[in-house]
């Protein structure tokens, strides 16, 4: 599994890539995240690759050529499953898309700017567009490294016990139940009586009805849908 990221703030994206489940990933050879400067393709000798919007209004609008430039230059190179644009106006990410993008093999990802990218790279080029909330951030670059994080965590051999991940948050529709660790009683406050029963049908009922109390409570939309 490859990413492909392009960005005009490659520095924001060297920390998260860079620690933790993710290092280990491309340590192992399990994924390679690439990050490309997009001022790198910029056409002009002072690398600029925004310009002021047509039709008026405030904000300026990242240009079609160096994105062009960039992505079909990628493409020359490999077959890529997924050109992916992060930004607000997309499809809101969910641990199913996730599920679904941990099959694939190589993926672009956009990182737009300022106030967006010019539509014509949307229309011609990008074969998704994700969102990871109803807000607005400065640039694509912590939701790009937000989309990373949660698809390659479900790569077999990504992480540790490979169980773990399944048993996640939403991957049954559910939020997750409760969990403890060590010691059984903190200051008075104690772990439930059937996780330390040893009896593991009764451990899964007590989670799957902790679960499903929770999601109420919560997130009763999931239980809707």
């Amino acid at each position: 599994m490859r990413f492909d990221i392009i960005t005009v703030l490659p520095g924001l994206l060297e920390s998260p890539f860079a620690h933790s489940i993710l290092q280990r990933a491309q340590k192992k050879g399990l994924c390679e995240i690439v990050v490309h400067n997009l001022r790198d393709y910029a056409d002009n000798k002072h690398k600029s690759v925004d310009d002021y919007p047509y039709g008026g209004g405030s904000g300026m609008v990242m240009q079609v050529a160096p994105f062009a430039a960039c992505i079909e230059k990628l493409q020359a190179e490999r077959h890529y499953d997924e050109i992916i644009f992060m930004t607000p106006d997309g499809e809101t990410l969910n641990q199913s898309i996730a599920n679904h993008l941990s099959t694939k093999g190589n993926m672009i990802i956009l990182c737009g700017h300022y106030k967006g990218i010019d539509q014509r790279i949307r229309d011609i080029y990008v074969t998704r567009e994700l969102s990871i909330g109803d807000y607005v951030l400065s640039g694509g670059e912590l939701p790009a490294a937000v989309l990373v994080d949660a698809v390659v965590r479900l790569v077999p051999g990504v992480l540790s016990d490979e169980t773990s991940a399944l048993s996640d948050s939403f991957q049954g529709g559910l939020l997750d139940a409760p969990v403890y660790t060590r010691p059984a009683d903190w200051r008075g406050h104690k772990v439930p009586d059937v996780l330390l029963s040893g009896n593991e049908a009764a451990i899964n009922q007590w989670r799957d009805e902790q679960a499903i109390a929770r999601t109420k409570d919560r997130r009763p939309d999931l239980l809707d849908e």
